[in-house]
């Protein structure tokens, strides 16, 4: 590190940027070496002990107790599902590359973002071959994507670097035992952008429970001034949040699609205790599959009131006897 320093000063502005960028980059590999590490530890370990080490994680995170003997709270039966549903379908349908068969063949392939390519390595990525607006993303986790608006203005070289820190990420452990992301062949995916009117994507959540919708979470003016809230079916505005954005100050009109949408989401989650459809709408009135969630936010949702934990936690019913296998 001593020689590196010596190496940075003094320089010129543009040496110095070089400098920064490989210094981030060393920081970055030394922190996914030492993730990794983590990892192998957990993956050497007896299963027996991750309910212990799930405790220990989610007392660091939400700063309560977790009872997996008798889970009450939403949060609490999302922790008890990752290490006791091992249902197979959903490391299928987690996989945002593979779920896109499932979804053709469940509800059309209409529904569904154009893919532009899929690579195994971030070196076989020729980004001429795309448009100047695409989206980049990693098939086998959460938060590692990349909207590109204008290539040119772009550093591919570091969207590059960057997805190769994607694929070297093992998801399954990064937030507290997601077991259906375990077994995901990591790949890249390049979808089209879908430019709405220059609007951001209205992104609609819909929660179910065995199949039922049962609320719908609403996120508008992603990127810009994000703002949320959470209503039933019929568009009443309920009195709880997840707590991951403000609420929005004013009720939007219900789009006309809805109808169309829970029966979509309720169709995908037929045969499941619980998962989180979500959905996009275009401003030319077009539906678009976004992805299918287990665990939503690993289940450590910041309920507002708390009291929602357990009034949501109440819609999920957990399986009688833990499941090992289900045909796909």
């Amino acid at each position: 590190m001593k020689d590196l320093l010596k190496r940075i000063l003094p320089v010129s502005k543009k040496a110095f940027a070089n400098q920064m960028e490989l210094l981030n980059r060393k920081l970055f590999e030394t922190q996914t070496e030492l993730t990794d590490i983590k990892k192998m530890l957990y993956y050497q370990l007896d299963q027996q002990k991750y309910p212990e080490l799930l405790k220990q994680w989610y007392k660091d995170r939400t700063g309560n107790i977790l009872d997996l003997d008798d889970p009450k709270t939403y949060n609490e039966k999302i922790q008890w599902l990752k290490l006791n549903d091992r249902d197979p379908r959903k490391t299928l349908l987690s996989d945002k590359y593979l779920v896109r068969d499932w979804i053709k063949g469940k509800i059309g392939e209409q529904y569904l973002i154009p893919l532009l390519g899929v690579y195994r390595n971030a070196s076989e990525i020729d980004f001429s071959r795309f448009p100047d607006a695409f989206v980049l993303k990693a098939n086998h986790g959460s938060g590692m994507n990349q909207i590109v608006r204008n290539k040119a203005e772009t550093d591919l070289n570091q969207l590059r670097y960057q997805a190769e820190g994607w694929l070297r990420e093992n998801f399954t452990f990064s937030e507290g035992f997601e077991m259906q992301y375990d077994d995901i062949p990591r790949r890249l995916l390049v979808e089209k952008y879908l430019n709405n009117n220059g609007r951001s994507l209205d992104d609609y959540k819909f929660w179910c429970f065995d199949g039922k919708c049962r609320f719908i979470e609403v996120i508008k003016d992603r990127g810009i001034n994000i703002r949320m809230a959470l209503y039933d079916t019929d568009w009443k505005r309920l009195p709880y949040s997840t707590g991951t954005y403000p609420l929005l100050d004013q009720d939007p009109t219900m789009p006309r699609q809805i109808p169309e949408m829970v029966c979509l989401a309720e169709k995908l989650a037929e045969g499941f205790p619980h998962v989180r459809v979500d959905l996009y709408l275009l401003d030319n009135g077009e539906i678009k599959f976004g992805e299918m969630t287990f665990s939503s936010s690993s289940g450590t949702c910041r309920w507002d009131p708390p009291e929602a934990d357990l009034e949501v936690g109440k819609m999920l019913k957990l399986p009688l006897k833990r499941i090992k296998e289900v045909n796909i």
